[in-house]
């Protein structure tokens, strides 16, 4: 749907009343503002949809390519909760490209299975490439991924299918430079929840396969509550994020990059000059010994140590890493590689409930020249505070992170609330850490935003409303962006 400027007077007259009492509302609304110090204004004010879905800057439009309860290729329907993604290109064929999306599932409450609840279609069509099931009655658990096939040229799904089944809340994960997604289960439930196996695991999922895939653990990356994964391109060493309050941040070093099968070695990150550090910047932890108060910007040289028992049953990894000196985040979600143009590495990850307000923060992580070797001591990675909000009309509850072709972060928000005024918002974050507004949830029923991904070509930015189950397709002048990213400036 295209945004038009009548549109875009009418919602700019609102944002005017409402951005005048912001003062007054402070915390208690959560209205779209600019962050006075370091905000800026990159689009454009964002133009009131009419059909009430998604609010976009001028010129941009978006596509509903997907519904939950939609049905697949396959003869499934499209399960709900969809969370996590990733775009991949089809080799040969640049017109096209492949999505591979998580849905966040647990087999309990309100859910849509991809089965129609049909037991006997569920035991038939997974048969032995389900991860688990569950105990009482055998019904593979509901977590997952599908895949879907995209055309640029007409803007709809051209097939779809189930690619995972039988995990367990598929939060969100990472596409790999081999043309796999890393789907993460957010969770260490297991036989003591009514399930036949234990959870907390990574699941690798090739974007090319045409239907299920065998659904094989990959242990050696760690039990714990995992959410995503960024693969470094350059060396295959794989970072790690955990949603814990008192989350650590990993790496996974693999016996063979690309081969994840094969095993590897699992560490945690660990201020050298801070053991036990205690990033979360919240006030009631000022009585911790190990907490003290972190600046945007500050920087803090890094080591990593090597964590044992990494599949133990007692779920208690993160809280062994941290007595051996690693450091603590505020529960740590959405995370990005980004290669800059010179050559720059860069590991970004949100920090859902960082700072004083618990409403978010944003870390870069530099790696060593010498990452994962033994010369990394020489020149180690840096860890830094990009981003910390204290304003919820600015940022809050940043979870799903990508980073656009142009180099800034786009972040989605998950922020739930019975609150009339809770409002999601996709922000835009740049390099200097810089932050602007990109688009507004506008469904009545304010979901979060997630998975969130631009198209191999740069001209499609995909996302996932989880509630009431979207799956969007967004374009428009992506290479304006590019362009000032560049310092190109449109001839007068």
């Amino acid at each position: 749907m295209r945004l038009t400027r009548r549109h875009f007077l009418k919602n700019a007259s609102a944002a005017a009343i409402a951005l005048g009492s912001l003062r007054s509302l402070q915390l208690q609304a959560q209205v779209y503002a600019q962050d006075p110090v370091y905000g800026i204004d990159k689009v454009g004010q964002l133009l009131a949809d009419p059909a009430g879905i998604l609010n976009l800057p001028r010129d941009f439009s978006y596509k509903i390519i997907a519904r939950t309860g939609d049905r697949m290729s396959d003869g499934l329907i499209t399960p709900s909760a969809m969370d996590g993604m990733a775009a991949f290109p089809v080799p040969g064929n640049a017109s096209h490209c492949i999505l591979v999306r998580n849905h966040e599932l647990d087999s309990i409450g309100d859910e849509v299975d991809p089965f129609e609840g049909d037991l006997d279609k569920a035991r038939k069509h997974v048969g032995n490439k389900g991860y688990d099931t569950f105990l009482l009655n055998r019904r593979p658990v509901n977590g997952g991924a599908t895949t879907l096939l995209y055309s640029h040229r007409s803007q709809r799904v051209e097939r779809s299918h189930l690619s995972l089944i039988g995990t367990a809340r598929n939060c969100a994960g990472g596409a790999t430079p081999w043309g796999s997604w890393l789907t993460c289960e957010e969770t260490i439930a297991g036989k003591m929840h009514g399930y036949k196996r234990e959870h907390g695991y990574i699941f690798e999922v090739p974007s090319l396969a045409k239907g299920l895939v065998d659904a094989v653990p990959l242990k050696d990356m760690g039990r714990f509550v995992h959410e995503a994964a960024a693969v470094d391109s350059t060396n295959g060493i794989i970072y790690l994020s955990e949603d814990y309050e008192r989350s650590l941040f990993y790496r996974f070093i693999p016996k063979t990059p690309g081969k994840l099968v094969e095993g590897g070695r699992l560490q945690a990150l660990v201020l050298r000059d801070w053991k036990k550090a205690n990033t979360r910047n919240w006030p009631e932890d000022a009585a911790d010994k190990n907490a003290q108060k972190v600046a945007m910007h500050q920087r803090f040289a890094c080591e990593w140590i090597d964590l044992d028992e990494v599949t133990s049953p007692n779920g208690d990894l993160s809280e062994r890493g941290e007595a051996k000196g690693a450091a603590i985040f505020a529960r740590g979600e959405g995370l990005a590689f980004a290669l800059r143009d010179d050559k720059t590495r860069e590991v970004l990850f949100a920090a859902t409930g960082g700072g004083p307000l618990k409403i978010g923060q944003v870390w870069r992580y530099q790696p060593s020249p010498f990452e994962g070797t033994a010369r990394e001591a020489e020149q180690p990675g840096t860890m830094e505070l990009l981003y910390e909000t204290h304003n919820r009309a600015v940022l809050q509850a940043c979870d799903n992170i990508a980073v656009a072709p142009w180099g800034d972060l786009i972040i989605c928000e998950d922020s739930y609330s019975d609150s009339p005024d809770t409002i999601n918002y996709l922000r835009g974050l740049t390099p200097d850490g810089k932050i602007y507004t990109l688009a507004m949830n506008a469904h009545p029923d304010k979901g979060e935003f997630c998975g969130a991904c631009f198209s191999p070509d740069g001209t499609t930015l995909f996302v996932n409303i989880q509630r009431p189950g979207f799956t969007i397709a967004i374009t428009g002048p992506w290479g304006n962006l590019r362009n000032q990213a560049r310092g190109i400036t449109k001839p007068s």
